[in-house]
């Protein structure tokens, strides 16, 4: 069992009891997702993770979530945490693209923090979005910034690692939790027009200074400070 594997189970108490708080949605997330929730969707969050999202998916509106997720660990503890808190979530372990959930199943797809970074083909990515909506269902990603791979981690002042570049394909990640792991890198015009190219509209999209994830035992560093981007949320909806 790999180490991404074993941490979602050694923190299934504390997941848990997250889970339970409802705090895990950033503010900015909750307005935009407040619209698109108001209609009780059935949500698919795809590369759900340790699906706390998805609880707090329901806690503000959702009818039902369906998570996809590559780990088979990560889909047992979520649908463990899920039973727990009586949320009406259900998890699948499968690849993204190619989730074997049936076409014009979903209201509402969500996705990010650390998803995009995992797609070899954003193409296929956009298609397999396209095909679980409904006519007129939404996409909702929030997401890192294409340009947080270029900083570096430093205190004093921002820098960009050397051996990376902002249309680069890909780079090998080796801090935590990545430990070496290839990602994939793709332009924010890229992820743009292929979600336009699959069929869908773009309604809003924003970007922000702050991370949607800062390592609990890492100081603040100088790419954090306002100046530069480090997360965006995407919404486009099914023509």
């Amino acid at each position: 069992m790999g180490t991404a594997s074993q941490k979602h189970i050694n923190e299934y108490d504390e997941l848990l009891a997250e889970a339970r708080a409802g705090t895990i949605l950033f503010e900015r997330e909750r307005e935009l997702l407040a619209p698109l929730l108001a209609t009780s969707p059935e949500v698919v969050h795809l590369q759900s993770g340790h699906g706390l999202d998805d609880v707090a998916l329901i806690d503000a509106g959702a009818r039902s979530v369906v998570g996809v997720d590559y780990s088979e660990v990560a889909a047992t503890m979520a649908q463990r945490r899920a039973n727990d808190l009586a949320k009406a979530c259900r998890y699948l372990a499968a690849e993204v693209p190619g989730v074997p959930l049936r076409d014009s199943c979903a209201d509402l797809v969500y996705t990010g923090k650390g998803a995009l970074i995992w797609m070899r083909d954003l193409s296929a990515w956009a298609r397999d979005i396209a095909r679980l909506l409904r006519p007129g269902g939404h996409l909702f990603v929030y997401e890192a910034h294409p340009m947080v791979p270029l900083w570096t981690w430093d205190e004093d002042e921002t820098r960009i690692h050397p051996d990376r570049g902002y249309f680069g394909r890909t780079h090998i990640n080796d801090t935590f939790p990545a430990n070496g792991a290839r990602e994939w890198q793709w332009t924010l015009g890229e992820i743009v027009t292929t979600l336009a190219s699959a069929g869908l509209e773009v309604l809003v999209l924003e970007e922000y200074a702050e991370p949607f994830w800062r390592p609990a035992d890492l100081p603040p560093v100088a790419a954090w400070q306002g100046r530069l981007p480090n997360a965006f949320a995407l919404t486009a909806r099914l023509k």
